[in-house]
């Protein structure tokens, strides 16, 4: 197991990589290029700046987060090939710098879903949290709840520019079925994860947040059968899961031990993002990002370790979001303080399932 944060950059994350590395048991940053088109190209000069900056701080560099789908390929237009093309060379450029996992969802126009970007919990603390009434607004509404809540930082999958008309992105998939959106998956892997194969890099599909529908898209990475789907649709370990327990842990149908033992032991999972979530209210729905300490979320984080360390998984894991605490101001969910507090809980939880094997 390798512990990864995630980091937007020297130039866009308030939180500095030499406090990253001050964390006990980190080995590395997950990173991405955030000023580059969704759908082109990586250029090869930003790609190693950013390798560089992360071995200049003594760290690793293994893990992208993410490159994005663009919606065309999502949709299943000719014009998706262009943008296919695009995905395997920067796949290739990837490679070049030492990169072995690419985290990528295909989630129709919102990458993510919350509605509330700093929810005060008793403790004084804020975090994120999602409120099914939140989404019962327009889709315009919703969007501009979320971008007003953002601390002045873009929020990947939230870019201004990208959701300015977004009626019209929702009603380009007004059409669209699960099972349209399956077949668009099952191409783009089709032709993606031989480039994969041949260049050592694995690719890690990021669960639906929430695991179920908004706005009526469809939805189709949310439950155990969704994810089976997907390892048969490619074959391949190459072809694997960004195993998030807080998204898929989001629907308390999903049975989230058993289906994090069953895709590691099928040797699907080379990254995970390991959080806790606090289920409140009636509905089922909503909920909260907790601190990372079981008894404070819905969620048993010894047991969901547990399933990883004893199904053999060895890959990476990042502490996901986290709350903001101790007066910590910044991008909602990625402050370092509870982050690192986090990664530690689940670092000391690795060794004690490590040491539990020693006689």
């Amino acid at each position: 197991m390798k512990m990864t944060m995630r980091w937007y950059g020297k130039n866009d994350d308030p939180v500095k990589i030499e406090n990253i590395r001050q964390i006990p048991g980190m080995t590395g940053v997950v990173g991405a290029l955030f000023d580059v088109p969704v759908g082109e190209v990586w250029p090869e000069d930003k790609i190693k700046a950013l390798k560089d900056d992360v071995v200049a701080a003594g760290l690793e560099l293994e893990v992208i987060e993410s490159v994005n789908i663009h919606e065309d390929i999502k949709l299943g237009l000719p014009s998706r090939e262009r943008y296919i093309e695009n995905y395997k060379e920067t796949i290739r450029r990837l490679a070049k710098i030492g990169i072995k996992v690419i985290c990528y969802n295909f989630m129709p126009v919102f990458d993510w879903m919350k509605t509330e970007m700093a929810y005060q919990l008793e403790d004084g603390s804020t975090t994120m949290a999602f409120f099914l009434e939140g989404v019962q607004k327009s889709p315009e509404e919703v969007a501009n709840d979320v971008l007003s809540q953002n601390a002045g930082t873009v929020l990947p999958g939230w870019e201004p520019e990208r959701l300015a008309d977004v009626t019209k992105l929702i009603a380009q998939y007004q059409d669209v079925t699960e099972t349209d959106l399956r077949a668009n998956l099952k191409y783009f892997l089709e032709q993606i994860i031989p480039v994969c194969e041949e260049v050592d890099i694995k690719m890690g599909i990021h669960p639906d947040d929430p695991p179920y529908s908004i706005f009526g898209l469809p939805r189709i990475v949310k439950n155990r059968d969704d994810l089976d789907f997907i390892c048969q649709a490619v074959d391949s370990p190459y072809n694997g899961i960004t195993f998030c327990t807080g998204s898929i842990g989001e629907d308390p149908d999903n049975d989230l031990v058993a289906i994090v033992a069953e895709f590691a032991k099928r040797d699907r999972i080379p990254f995970a993002h390991v959080r806790n979530v606090k289920f409140i209210g009636d509905n089922g729905k909503d909920c909260y990002e907790s601190a990372h300490y079981s008894p404070y979320g819905s969620h048993d984080m010894f047991n969901i370790m547990a399933a990883l360390y004893d199904n053999g998984f060895d890959g990476y894991i990042r502490p996901d979001h986290g709350r903001m605490i101790w007066g910590e101001t910044g991008r909602p969910g990625y402050g370092l303080y509870d982050r690192a507090l986090g990664a530690m809980y689940l670092t000391g939880l690795w060794e004690a399932l490590e040491k539990r094997q020693v006689k």
